[in-house]
């Protein structure tokens, strides 16, 4: 039979775990993860007792880690406990924050994969225009690359979301937020050819899922990722594209063309501006030539 101290450990996680459901409004994978990393947290470091955790034993835990996983993997792991600690004390079920004054381990950031305009303009046509499955893929990298919708934005799209007449597309981001955006001409093309494709199946356009697979049902993130390696090797692409690249391709040639940060921030649905500014790294030649032709010392 479980203990007191265990029974009160194993409530605080499961307040936690509704509060990030409810409050947060956090997915099901993001809960899942959460969760794992916190339960693995406590199997090394709470055999007390969340109560009775402190810095020493967070510190002890992170130990356990190192050579074991990642530095991102482990960063992740720290927001997680992190997280669920500063909620035990805003919710006045603890004192004291035992993760406080511990840092986060550093990471070495990676500059986004992206591809350059010949790369997309291969992979765009890739996708045979006389079959079915073709239209559909070519209607989905179409979309990506011209809204730099998130996979899981893309595979949850319905068609009342889709407003040709406006074209724009009305997406439900992370955390549930909702957000229109513009959707490019040659995508516009490419769904309508779609859409036609699907009403010669007898599949609904009018409501239900865009993009579905042979059997009719919704297309899963994984799916679409499957056939987009394929379709990268098939294109001659030497760029490790995934569909996560075509947002980055996405923002950084919206970068490469002039438009402002804010605006880029917007259309990919970041709550911060300081994740949507790594893409003026990776457009640091554009940059660099704009202070060559106007810095009168360059």
């Amino acid at each position: 039979m479980p203990t007191r101290t265990a029974r009160a450990t194993a409530d605080a996680v499961e307040a936690w775990a509704s509060h990030l459901r409810t409050e947060r409004a956090a997915s099901p994978h993001t809960l899942r993860a959460y969760l794992a990393d916190v339960r693995h947290f406590l199997a090394v470091a709470g055999a007390g007792g969340v109560g009775a955790v402190g810095a020493a034993d967070v510190r002890h835990w992170l130990r356990t880690l190192d050579g074991e996983a990642e530095r991102t993997s482990i960063a992740r792991k720290l927001a997680a406990v992190r997280g669920f600690f500063t909620f035990l004390v805003t919710s006045g079920r603890l004192r004291k924050d035992a993760t406080a004054g511990i840092a986060t381990p550093k990471t070495r950031r990676k500059l986004p994969a992206r591809l350059s305009l010949d790369e997309v303009d291969r992979l765009l046509t890739t996708p045979a225009a006389d079959a079915f499955g073709g239209l559909r893929d070519r209607a989905i990298l179409e979309l990506l690359y011209s809204s730099g919708l998130r996979v899981s934005e893309l595979t949850g799209l319905d068609w009342t979301a889709v407003d040709t007449d406006a074209e724009t597309v009305r997406v439900l981001g992370k955390g549930r937020k909702e957000r229109i955006v513009p959707v490019g001409r040659p995508a516009l093309r490419a769904l309508a050819a779609y859409r036609a494709a699907c009403a010669e199946h007898a599949w609904p356009v009018r409501s239900g899922p865009v993009f579905r697979n042979a059997r009719g049902g919704r297309l899963t993130s994984r799916s679409v990722a499957r056939s987009m390696e394929r379709y990268v090797v098939a294109s001659g692409t030497t760029t490790k594209a995934t569909p996560h690249a075509l947002r980055h391709t996405f923002a950084t040639h919206l970068l490469g063309g002039g438009a402002d940060l804010r605006a880029i921030q917007e259309l990919l649905g970041h709550a911060s501006l300081s994740t949507t500014q790594r893409y003026t790294h990776v457009d640091l030649r554009r940059l660099m030539d704009a202070y060559d032709r106007a810095h009168p010392r360059a």
